[in-house]
């Protein structure tokens, strides 16, 4: 079980301390980082229950249904609502790039009960297709969601509603793309490799562009000071 445990937790700690680490200005205070990875891993029972009443009572009832519903739906929805309502008006998300870090966060916490849970029923042999696939792909659809509540968070009220649309649907339907093309493509990894590819370019861009806008941030803050 030591094992087990270890192997299911390794591969998102490892991915949130790269994350947090690549914060190159204030960085975030451990203990609230800990409770959003600890809010992602509740949200995994309810999360888990939901998508068990929906494919008994029938509403789940083909691989399209299974992928953006009952996975990308509501897994991004709950991880949302979590940074939402926990994290958003926060007085230490104070710079955009902040946003990846908790969007990271509480996906980790998510995918690290997830992959547990898997890891005891099917055996530790799968540990490292998990890190690869399932575990990294959460942290990314979590970076992507954080840069735009990023972006909400240092946006004009005309343009948050934007952004904060755009922080559930833009995960969302990368999450269910990426679960359709497990269950409706056989030769699913000639269609994952390039997806996976495609992800990891456009989570590290978001965090690219989320360290430009912080330090645009930080250089308007000290032009104020100057004046």
């Amino acid at each position: 079980m030591l094992v087990i445990l270890s192997a299911g937790i390794a591969p998102g700690l490892a991915l949130l301390s790269y994350f947090y680490l690549r914060d190159q200005y204030e960085a975030e205070p451990i203990t609230l980082v800990f409770k959003t990875f600890m809010y992602g891993a509740l949200i995994t029972f309810p999360i888990m229950f939901l998508q068990y009443v929906l494919e008994v009572e029938g509403i789940i009832d083909s691989n399209w249904s299974t992928a953006f519903i009952s996975s990308g739906f509501l897994e991004e929805f709950f991880k949302w609502f979590i940074l939402m309502f926990a994290i958003f008006q926060h007085v230490d998300f104070n710079e955009p790039y902040d946003g990846i870090v908790y969007g990271a966060s509480v996906s980790l916490g998510f995918a690290t009960v997830e992959n547990i849970l898997y890891l005891i029923a099917n055996g530790v042999e799968h540990a490292f297709g998990r890190a690869v696939l399932p575990v990294s792909s959460h942290a990314l659809f979590g970076v992507i969601m954080g840069y735009y509540l990023g972006k909400a968070k240092f946006s004009s009220r005309e343009e948050r509603h934007k952004w904060l649309f755009l922080a559930v649907s833009v995960p969302l339907l990368l999450h269910g793309t990426y679960n359709y093309i497990f269950l409706a493509e056989k030769n699913w990894v000639y269609y994952m490799v390039p997806f996976m590819f495609f992800l990891w370019w456009l989570g590290l861009k978001k965090v690219k562009s989320a360290h430009q806008l912080t330090e645009k941030k930080y250089k308007r803050e000290l032009k104020k000071e100057v004046i």
